[in-house]
């Protein structure tokens, strides 16, 4: 049977690992961490000269480089002048050349978030009037291509390594002791640092590349590496290779030392400094995750940090764990079985890890979220329900687990006597039988007795040996062999024992069935640490949406239609936008844009914004960006209107990359 179910595991363990993979790589690139909340001058603003310098307002503070702000002209030529600086807070500058031409000109963007993730974007002004251009603004992430692959995958195993080495460390500390001296279980704990380990350095290499220009020849730049060793994330990485010294240590004196210990008192006291030395490295382990990521920025950061070392520490106690006692389960040797005790151990561990994982995964999804919202309206907030409806679909699999434990506690001693009386009665007919019996009555007794025939036969064989003085070599070595066949046999009988135990096999089949979900749910905590919080993004688009401050309605009635003819330029770039403005008074509004073709056909467009400006009282421009509804039909909802007067109105429609135009009129609104 064993041979049968271990093609199975494999299988089963190689596909779920392959969807593990599949979702990290349709996982796409990580969303921004840090939101461009503003600018100046504003997306798709036409200004009447060219300013002296751009500006940028993050919602936190981000790290720039030389090349992190580039202005290009129509024709792709860089007129930004010096290095950026940090002008106040989250706001970042550049200065331009002066006597810049009218045209459309772009505005690129690649810095580092204070959580370590990259984040790249781009924007388009015009002084003047809109023109061509031939730079591209689509398409442009922080971590696309190879590079960003890369990362990711190196993110994935450092996240695995650490959870089976130090929860495979924990369940031999705690749970099954002498699981120390079991070669399987020994090569998982040594796989998981050896996984850490060589991510670590991975990380390390590619970060430099990562965080710049993406190119794989970046990997092994030395320049590079060492602006990296100078930030926050090459701190955190080469302090865990520092600490991943010290679980090497650790683990060499698990698998040696303490596996050798037989005076139970000297071993009660070396697993007293193990775990206290073993929770020390996990912790700072795990502290180098949370120094340098979503933890270490934003809301209660002081508080967030530990609460995410001990989130990491509960997941490796329980994932970690559950891996080796599959190990166990399916990997031990026959004379070293996992026993019930140790699986009741390891329930009760993982029981208490739920727990804490429940408390610091609440903290961090309000946190992160910041509203009930956020659980469907973001990228971060859907992912996070996937992770939870794993979790509850794991502590489901988990229970089916400790009932087949108790099932197994109350069953094997019971199949034990069975087996062992069944043993002691085959040996018995076998010392019975005559040696000049006839086969059947030996062939009867079943496979037990044959093979104690066998020996029987073996020993009359080695009585007549006893009887030819010059074969005592061959009498040494004859018997060498039996007691290798007795003991083969031995082993054989408990396997069987084993496998034969349906509530073992239930017990396996469970925790086989845990380990793979924990896998697709490890590849979905992945994506989550790479994907924008949801406050975070519900934060950018309040700070860009016009509807951020609230005023009472008037409660006057009427409509505003502006109708507004464009030509981007481009192919399938004339049409006609119209502008719905209800009530079109002071307070809040409700906005409908239409765009159609010449012929009066609705149609799609990439991109359409409207700002408004009231210029005698220097308000203004209040950018709008409204929601994509259907074919050609946009709408925003709550659009603030502050004072009554004369509103520009500006539309900016893009049809392509590379082709827009901002088109303008004047209303009396209020």
């Amino acid at each position: 049977m064993t041979q049968t179910i271990a093609p199975r595991v494999r299988t089963v363990v190689l596909l779920l690992l392959a969807a593990a993979c599949a979702l990290l790589v349709g996982a796409g690139p990580a969303s921004a961490h840090a939101a461009v909340t503003g600018s100046d001058p504003a997306q798709g603003a036409v200004v009447d000269k060219a300013p002296a310098r751009i500006s940028l307002t993050f919602s936190e503070q981000v790290a720039m480089s030389g090349d992190s702000l580039r202005v290009l002209d129509p024709g792709g030529k860089r007129v930004d002048a010096g290095e950026p600086s940090n002008v106040s807070g989250t706001t970042y500058a550049v200065r331009l050349h002066s006597g810049l031409p009218d045209g459309t000109y772009t505005v690129a963007y690649q810095v580092v978030s204070a959580d370590s993730h990259p984040v790249a974007g781009a924007y388009t002004f015009s002084i003047g009037a809109p023109s061509k251009t031939s730079v591209t603004v689509s398409g442009q992430t922080a971590d696309d291509g190879v590079v960003g692959w890369l990362y990711g995958l190196g993110r994935y195993v450092s996240y695995a390594g650490f959870i089976v080495m130090a929860g495979g460390a924990a369940f031999v500390l705690a749970c099954w002791p002498r699981g120390s001296g079991v070669r399987p279980v020994q090569r998982f704990v040594v796989s998981g640092w050896l996984a850490l380990t060589g991510a670590t350095l991975a990380l390390l290499l590619l970060r430099g590349s990562f965080t710049g220009s993406g190119k794989v020849a970046d990997i092994f730049d030395l320049s590079l590496l060492g602006q990296v060793l100078q930030t926050k994330t090459g701190a955190a990485l080469v302090s865990r290779l520092l600490l991943l010294a010290a679980a090497a240590l650790f683990i060499a004196v698990l698998f040696g030392a303490y596996d050798k210990r037989e005076d139970p008192q000297e071993k009660r006291d070396l697993t007293f400094g193990l775990a206290i030395g073993g929770v020390v490295v996990a912790a700072g382990l795990a502290a180098s995750w949370a120094m340098s990521e979503h933890a270490s920025v934003g809301l209660q950061a002081g508080i967030a940090m530990p609460v995410d070392v001990v989130h990491l520490l509960a997941v490796a106690a329980w994932l970690g764990g559950l891996g080796a006692l599959l190990v166990a389960l399916y990997r031990a040797p026959a004379d070293t079985p996992v026993d019930t005790s140790a699986v009741r151990r390891f329930s009760r561990l993982a029981f208490g890890s739920v727990l804490a994982l429940i408390a610091t995964g609440t903290y961090q999804s309000w946190r992160q979220l910041g509203s009930w919202s956020a659980f469907t309206d973001t990228r971060y907030g859907q992912l996070l329900l996937a992770k939870i409806a794993l979790a509850a679909l794991l502590v489901g699999v988990a229970w089916i687990s400790r009932r087949w434990t108790g099932r197994l506690a109350e069953t094997v001693p019971a199949a034990a006597e069975r087996e062992k009386a069944r043993v002691g009665a085959g040996a018995e007919a076998s010392g019975d039988a005559e040696p000049g019996g006839t086969g059947d009555d030996r062939t009867g007794a079943g496979p037990e007795a044959a093979t104690d025939t066998a020996t029987d036969t073996d020993t009359d064989t080695d009585a007549d040996a006893d009887e030819q003085p010059d074969s005592e070599p061959a009498d040494t070595e004859r018997a060498a062999q039996l007691a290798r066949q007795r003991a083969a046999r031995d082993a054989a009988r408990q396997k069987r024992l084993r496998d034969a135990d349906p509530d073992r096999l239930g017990l396996r089949r469970s925790v086989l069935a845990e380990a793979g979900i924990a896998v697709v749910l490890l590849a979905v905590t992945t994506v989550l640490t790479q994907t924008e919080p949801g406050r975070t993004e519900q934060e950018a688009k309040a700070a860009t949406s016009a509807s951020a401050s609230t005023s009472p309605d008037t409660g006057a009635s009427g409509a505003l239609t502006l109708n507004m003819p464009f030509d981007t330029g481009g192919e399938n770039g004339k049409g006609i936008v119209t502008v719905d403005l209800d009530p079109a008074r002071v307070g809040d509004n409700e906005m409908h844009v239409y765009v159609e073709r010449p012929d009066g056909q609705a149609f799609d467009i990439p991109e359409v914004k409207v700002d408004f400006t009231l210029k005698a009282k220097d308000i203004g421009p209040l950018p709008v960006v409204p929601d994509h509804l259907a074919t050609g039909h946009w709408s925003a909802n709550g659009v603030q209107i502050p004072m009554a007067g004369d509103w520009k109105v500006d539309v900016t429609v893009r049809t392509s990359d590379i082709d827009e135009v901002t088109v303008t009129k004047n209303a009396q609104i209020g």
